[in-house]
């Protein structure tokens, strides 16, 4: 993992996207709600380490619990993630985020399936209309796919893997502006 530098205290959201399980489980629960156990079940990792991973979701509101279903005489509490929620708009804590996808994009390249997929690494330079009409564009094609997203138990569901992470840079050779001061 990262270690943060900018000297200030890491933004609480950021570091609970900073572990690679807690973006899995994300994705996981976009379409369909999971406990601990489920989580626990399609992560294969441990109920415990399940459970602490949703806890640190939950305190940092990214999923929201939704119902509970009945299970060995008790009720387990199923949780979601909270819809429209950006992952993280902050420069100061990006590496954290930036590490954790790119963990899960090696974890889950291992996994491709053969056929067409899109690849794109680029530094370009455009305008700022053309920028801004580029991220209205790609939110609102993601927003699309998750609105389609279906349970990993839905048997006419495939997987699929979505990583994105684009942003303004400055100039070559320079660091972009310190905005951790005012």
């Amino acid at each position: 993992m990262v270690e943060h530098t900018s000297g200030q205290t890491p933004d609480p959201v950021l570091r609970a996207l900073a572990h690679p399980v807690r973006l899995r489980m994300l994705s996981l629960m976009w379409a369909a709600p999971f406990g601990a156990t489920g989580l626990a079940s399609a992560l294969g990792i441990g109920h415990g380490l399940a459970t602490q991973h949703l806890r640190r979701l939950v305190d940092t509101h990214l999923v929201e619990p939704v119902e509970g279903r009945p299970a060995r005489g008790g009720q387990e509490r199923l949780f979601q993630t909270v819809r429209g929620r950006v992952l993280s708009d902050r420069d100061d804590d990006a590496p954290l985020l930036a590490e954790a996808l790119a963990t899960n994009l090696r974890d889950r390249s291992h996994r491709r399936f053969p056929g067409p997929g899109v690849t794109v690494d680029a530094d370009l330079w455009v305008s700022p209309a053309v920028w801004n009409q580029f991220r209205a564009d790609l939110a609102a094609l993601v927003d699309g796919l998750h609105d389609q997203a279906r349970s990993p138990t839905d048997r006419d569901a495939i997987p699929v893997a979505v990583t994105i992470m684009t942003f303004r840079m400055g100039p070559d050779g320079q660091a972009a502006p310190d905005r951790t001061r005012r």
